[in-house]
C-alpha cells in the first residue's frame, strides 16, 4: 500500500467539510472515489495535494506520516492530480510542459544551471513511450485537444516519479474514442505501479476501469470493496441510501396529442433526413455517439442554427424559426449542453436568471418590477429546490446541480409547450440527478412534450418512452419503450448497436 488515509476532518468555520475521510491506494490498482457532490471528495483531494491542511487524522505515504503545506511538497512526495479542466502552460511546447519544474539542466562548464534542451526533448520522449503516445514535442499545448492535453498530464506524471495519480473527471469533455485511449493509457500506467484514484460520476466508466471503491457521503467514509464484488444499484444505495428507480423515477403518464412535428429537416453540414414528432406528456430520447448530429438538430430547433430544408410545425402550424425569440414565442424552450457558458450568466443573480427572458413581462411601465420579478423567481426556484441562502445568490456560488436547476426554472418560466433537455445531468452527482428525473416526470405529467438528448445509455432507457438514435447525422433507429425496458442489457445492446453502425 503507497498511500493511507485514516480519519481526515477539515471545517471552514462552523461547516464540516469532511469528517471521516478514509483511503487506501495500492500500487498497480485503481480506485475509484464515490460520492455526490458534497459528500467530500474534493476537500479530500485537496488535502492529498497539499491545498489544504487537515484538523486532524492522519496520511502516511510508504508507512511514514506526511503533512503537505503545500502543492509542492506533496508533488515533490510523488502525488499528481490531473483535474476535469487541464492545468498547463498554453504558450509552452509538449515537451516543455512534460517536464515543467524537473527542467534538465547542464552540470558543468559554461551553461551550467542552463536549461539541456536536448536531455529535455530526450525525457520528454522517453516518457511518451513508455505510454504508448504519440505527440510532436514542440507542438504548442494550446492548440492541442482536450484528450491530448490530458496526455501530457499524464506524462508530466510519469515525468516527477509519481507513485499517486488523481484523476478527477478526466473524460468530461471527450469523445468515446478518446475516453477508449484514456483506458488504455490508465492500464499502462497500472502496470507501471502507479496507484490510481479515479472519479467520476459515470458508473460504466467506473466499472470499465477501477479495482476498487471507496464510497464517501456527507463528508463520511462509508464503504470500500472491489468493483467485481458490487453493482450499480448498491453504489447508489450507498452513495445516497436511494436505488436506481429512484435516480430513475419514470412515471406512467398519458401520451397526448401530437406537439411538435420535424420533417425531412436538413443542415449543410451537420445532419439530414430528421423526422419525428413529440406528443404532450410524452419524453422522446436521442441517443448517439459524439458528433452525431443530436446537439445540432436541437439548436436548430431552438433557432440557433439555420436549415437547408425541411419543415418544423407546432401545434399544426408551420415555424419559420429565424433565432432564438421566435422559439420562445411559439414554445420552444432549449436548455443547452453547457449550462455554465450557454445555459446561465454566472455572474448574476437566481433571480436574474430566471426572469431573463421574460422581461417584457415583468415591466412596470418603463421599469421593472421588483415585485413581479421576486414573484417569478421565487415561484420556480422553489419549484426545482434550488438549494441557497436567498434568490440574489449569484450563479456561480452554486454547485453544478443547483446551476442547471436555475437554467431549467429559467425556461420553464416561459410556459413552454416543448421543452428540450440536452444532457441535463451533465457532471452532476446522482442526488442531483435525480431530483432533475423527478422534475422531467412532473413536467410530462402536466402535458408538456420534454426531449431529451443524452449520451448515456442508464439514463436515456430509464426516462424515456421512445428513442431515436442518431449517427453520422441521421437518424438510425426509433426504438419504442417495450424494446429497451423489458429486458435493458439486451435493448443497451440494440442502442449501441445502432449508435456505431453497427
Amino acid at each position: 500500500m503507497v498511500l493511507a488515509v485514516e480519519g481526515l476532518t477539515k471545517s471552514f468555520g462552523a461547516v464540516a467539510a469532511l469528517r471521516d475521510g478514509r483511503l487506501r491506494l495500492t500500487p498497480g490498482r485503481v480506485t475509484a472515489l464515490i460520492g455526490e457532490n458534497g459528500a467530500g471528495k474534493s476537500t479530500l483531494v485537496k488535502i492529498l495535494t497539499g491545498i489544504y491542511q487537515p484538523d486532524g487524522g492522519s496520511l502516511r505515504l510508504d508507512g511514514v506520516a506526511r503533512h503537505f503545506a503545500s502543492p509542492q511538497e506533496s508533488q515533490a512526495a510523488g502525488i499528481a492530480a490531473i483535474h476535469q479542466e487541464t492545468v498547463m502552460f498554453d504558450d509552452l511546447t509538449v515537451a516543455e510542459n512534460i517536464c515543467a519544474g524537473h527542467w534538465p539542466c547542464h552540470a558543468r562548464g559554461w551553461r551550467k544551471g542552463m536549461i539541456d534542451w536536448k536531455a529535455l526533448l530526450t525525457q520528454s520522449q522517453a516518457v511518451l513511450d513508455r505510454l504508448g503516445a504519440d505527440l510532436p514535442l514542440q507542438a504548442r499545448c494550446g492548440d492541442l485537444s482536450i484528450a491530448q492535453k490530458h496526455l501530457v498530464e499524464m506524462a508530466r506524471a510519469l515525468c516527477h516519479d509519481s507513485r499517486v495519480l488523481i484523476m478527477d473527471e478526466p473524460t468530461a469533455a471527450l469523445s468515446h474514442r478518446e475516453i477508449d485511449d484514456l483506458y488504455r493509457l490508465v492500464r499502462t500506467l497500472k502496470a507501471g505501479g502507479v496507484a490510481i484514484l479515479f472519479i467520476s460520476h459515470k458508473f460504466d466508466e467506473l466499472f470499465a476501469i477501477a479495482d476498487d471503491y471507496v464510497v464517501m457521503r456527507d463528508g463520511a467514509f462509508v464503504a470500500e470493496g472491489a468493483m467485481s464484488e458490487t453493482n450499480v444499484d448498491a453504489l447508489v444505495a450507498l452513495m445516497v441510501g436511494r436505488s436506481m428507480g429512484a435516480v430513475f423515477p419514470k412515471r406512467s403518464v398519458p401520451i397526448g396529442a401530437p406537439v411538435l412535428d420535424v420533417r425531412d429537416l436538413c443542415h449543410p453540414t451537420e445532419f439530414s433526413e430528421v423526422s419525428f414528432t413529440v406528443h404532450a406528456g410524452e419524453i422522446l430520447g436521442f441517443y448517439g455517439l459524439v458528433g452525431a448530429g443530436r446537439s445540432e438538430v436541437m439548436q436548430a430547433l431552438f433557432g440557433l442554427t439555420s436549415v437547408s430544408g425541411g419543415t418544423i410545425s407546432l401545434g399544426g402550424e408551420n415555424l419559420r424559426l429565424t433565432c432564438p425569440k421566435d422559439a420562445i414565442a411559439a414554445g420552444i424552450a432549449y436548455v443547452p449542453e453547457d449550462r455554465q457558458s450557454q445555459g446561465a450568466i454566472l455572474p448574476m443573480s437566481i433571480r436574474d436568471n430566471i426572469t431573463l427572458p421574460l422581461l417584457e413581462r415583468i415591466t412596470g411601465g418603463w421599469l421593472l418590477s421588483s415585485r413581479k420579478e421576486d414573484a417569478l423567481a421565487e415561484t420556480f426556484a422553489r419549484r426545482l429546490a434550488v438549494k441557497a441562502p436567498d434568490w440574489n445568490t449569484r450563479v456561480d456560488a452554486l454547485s453544478g446541480g443547483n446551476q442547471q436547476k436555475v437554467v431549467i426554472g429559467k425556461w420553464l418560466a416561459t410556459a413552454p409547450k416543448v421543452i428540450i433537455l440536452d444532457e441535463p445531468t451533465k457532471g452532476i452527482d446522482v442526488g442531483s440527478k435525480a431530483k432533475v428525473h423527478d422534475f422531467m416526470s412532473d413536467l410530462v405529467a402536466e402535458g408538456l412534450a420534454v426531449i431529451l438528448v443524452s449520451s448515456e445509455l442508464p439514463e436515456v432507457m430509464g426516462m424515456a418512452d421512445r428513442i431515436i438514435v442518431m449517427q453520422a447525422g441521421r437518424p438510425c433507429g426509433s426504438f419504442k419503450r417495450a424494446d429497451f425496458a423489458t429486458d435493458p442489457a439486451q435493448g443497451a445492446a440494440r442502442l449501441a448497436r445502432a449508435a456505431t453502425g453497427g
